[in-house]
C-alpha cells in the first residue's frame, strides 16, 4: 500500500515510518521541513498522489486555547481536503484517552476539535486514542524545571511505548476504516512523579521534583480521568522495559 504519515518526522510520526517501510509500505512522508505544510496546504496535492491512507501523528504544543483549536481545524480541513481529492480511503488520526473528560487543557481542546472534522468529514476514518506515552514524565519536567526544580502533577497514567504505538498505527493504517477505536494503553498504571523520578535517575539527570497542580495539567486530570476504559488493547512494552532500552 502507499500510504502517507503526516508528521513524519516527529516522536511517533518517524516511528510510524519506520514500522511502515519495515512492512514493505510505500510511504509518503509530510512535514513542513519536507515541504509539505499542512497549513498553508503548499505540496499537499502532490504529496497525496496515489495514497491509499493517511495516518495523522502531528502534533501542536502552546497553552494558547484558541490557537491550539485553529492550528488543529486548519490543519485537518486541509489534509482531508486534500485526501478527499486524491482518492484516500482511510484516515487514521493518532489521539489521546481521556480528552472528553477534560476541558481545561488547550492541547485536548484542540484534539477534540480535530476528532470532530475527522468524524463529520469526508474520508473514511479510525480515530484511535492512546494513554500517554513513557517519555511523558520526561516532557513535563522538561517544560516546568528551573533552576533544578521542577513543579510536577502526580497524574495517574497508564503509559506505552512510543513503538508500540507506532506499530499499531502501522496496523490500522493498513487495514479497514473502524470509526471510533477502542482505547490503546500500556500495561500498568504509573504514578507520574514517580516515572518522571525513575527517568531521571535511568539519565543521571539531578533535580528536585515537587508534585503541584498547574493550569495546563490541573485537578480535573486527577484519580483514573487519563486511565484507559473497558476492553481496552494493552500494547506489551512495560515501563521498565522502555526505561532500560527506551524504544
Amino acid at each position: 500500500m502507499r500510504i502517507a504519515v503526516a508528521g513524519a518526522t516527529g516522536n511517533i510520526g518517524a516511528r510510524t515510518v519506520a514500522a511502515l517501510e519495515q512492512a514493505a509500505h510505500d510511504v509518503v512522508c509530510i512535514s513542513r521541513s519536507l515541504g509539505v505544510d499542512l497549513i498553508s496546504g503548499d505540496g499537499l496535492d502532490s504529496a497525496l498522489t496515489g495514497v491509499d491512507a493517511v495516518v495523522d501523528a502531528t502534533s501542536y504544543e502552546t497553552a494558547d486555547r484558541n490557537d491550539t483549536v485553529a492550528h488543529f481545524a486548519t490543519a485537518t480541513r486541509n489534509l482531508l481536503a486534500a485526501e478527499e481529492g486524491a482518492g484516500v480511503r482511510h484516515h487514521v488520526l493518532l489521539s489521546i484517552v481521556g480528552i472528553d473528560r477534560v476541558e481545561g487543557n488547550a492541547h485536548y481542546a484542540g484534539k477534540r476539535e480535530q476528532e470532530r472534522l475527522v468524524a463529520e468529514g469526508p474520508v473514511p476514518w479510525t480515530i484511535v486514542p492512546f494513554t500517554q506515552f513513557h517519555n511523558f514524565a520526561a516532557t513535563v519536567t522538561s517544560w516546568t524545571e528551573h533552576d533544578g526544580i521542577a513543579p510536577i502533577p502526580p497524574l495517574l497514567v497508564q503509559p506505552i511505548a512510543p513503538a508500540d504505538v507506532a506499530d499499531i498505527l502501522a496496523e490500522i493504517a493498513t487495514g479497514t476504516p473502524q470509526g471510533r477505536y477502542r482505547d490503546v494503553a500500556g500495561p500498568e498504571p504509573q504514578d507520574l512523579v514517580d516515572m518522571a523520578r525513575r527517568t531521571n535517575d535511568a539519565h543521571g539527570h539531578a533535580v528536585k521534583l515537587v508534585p503541584t497542580w498547574s493550569s495546563i495539567l490541573g485537578e480535573e486530570m486527577a484519580g483514573e480521568v487519563l486511565l484507559p476504559g473497558d476492553n481496552a488493547r494493552i500494547a506489551p512494552t512495560t515501563f521498565d522495559t522502555w526505561l532500560a532500552k527506551p524504544l
